[in-house]
């Protein structure tokens, strides 16, 4: 059985960490929906912009597959860069077609939790004092479109990077909107709220560079598997990090590894097929 979670909220759920800084993640227990099909997991996961990169999501799965030795988990991806909360209204598109997705991926899964980070396009102009309401009424909505009243909401805060330099300059109020959101998962049922305390971001300023997205999503873990808060950084991050490029890859792992190699230009055709001998020899 796949077990689903949706992801849901701007380009730091989407992924803008750079791929080359950190270990790939290859497991064919790890799906992800795309065309309307499960395919094994590839970043970047979440495809909204060419510019697309590493999320939390790739550590959350590993290390869910650590803890889960007979299902396979499936991610949906939904979040758009730069939304702003009014944009997921239940009556806006980013909304409806997480809706869509989660039901068109619910015929062959089980949603298992939603996963959420957003609050950077809403950190200005006081938008603040309605966020909490705002947020309540999308998930009010959410649960209740799929049936997913008992679902844990993982809730991610604001990098302590924002309102200094770069794009997130602007990000003047990440502080007040982090509140909000603590408060939230606080107050709400099945709702857990995971610090972004200790991350560190691209040159841009706003986004989460790639090992700080790997330790985001182990806190992101954390939070869903022992269902309460992570309030402060995980004290064996680094060694948990450690074990994804440690795994052993199974043969179909590696055959689709040899394929991408050969379909991005890395090995010619004949490399390829000596290696593929050596994968299948054992």
């Amino acid at each position: 059985m796949i077990k689903s979670f949706l992801m849901l909220g701007q380009s730091n759920m989407a992924g803008r960490g750079f791929i080359h800084e950190v270990p790939p993640i290859y497991n064919e227990r790890i799906q992800m929906l795309r065309n309307g099909r499960w395919q094994m997991m590839t970043e970047p996961i979440n495809y909204d912009r060419p510019v697309s990169g590493i999320s939390l999501v790739g550590s959350f799965a590993d290390a869910w597959c650590r803890q889960n030795q007979e299902d396979s988990i499936g991610l949906i991806p939904c979040a758009e860069g730069g939304s702003t909360l009014d944009e997921w209204a239940v009556d806006q598109v980013l909304f409806r077609h997480a809706i869509t997705e989660a039901k068109f991926a619910l015929q062959n899964s089980e949603l298992t939790g939603i996963l959420w980070h957003q609050g950077e396009s809403d950190s200005i102009n006081g938008n603040y004092k309605v966020y909490y309401e705002k947020l309540l009424s999308i998930i009010e909505a959410l649960r209740k479109e799929l049936n997913a009243t008992n679902i844990p909401l993982i809730i991610g805060g604001l990098g302590d990077f924002l309102g200094k330099a770069g794009f997130g300059k602007n990000c003047t109020e990440y502080n007040l909107i982090n509140q909000e959101l603590q408060k939230f998962a606080f107050e709400q049922d099945n709702c857990y709220f995971v610090t972004a305390e200790g991350l560190t971001s691209n040159p841009d300023g706003i986004h989460i560079d790639a090992i700080s997205q790997r330790k985001f999503g182990l806190r992101y873990y954390e939070a869903f598997s022992n269902k309460q808060h992570v309030l402060n950084p995980l004290k064996n991050e680094n060694e948990l990090l450690d074990l994804i490029p440690s795994r052993n890859h199974s043969k179909s792992e590696m055959i689709y590894m040899k394929i991408l190699d050969l379909s991005l230009g890395n090995i010619s055709y004949e490399e390829f097929e000596s290696q593929l001998l050596q994968i299948n020899k054992g």
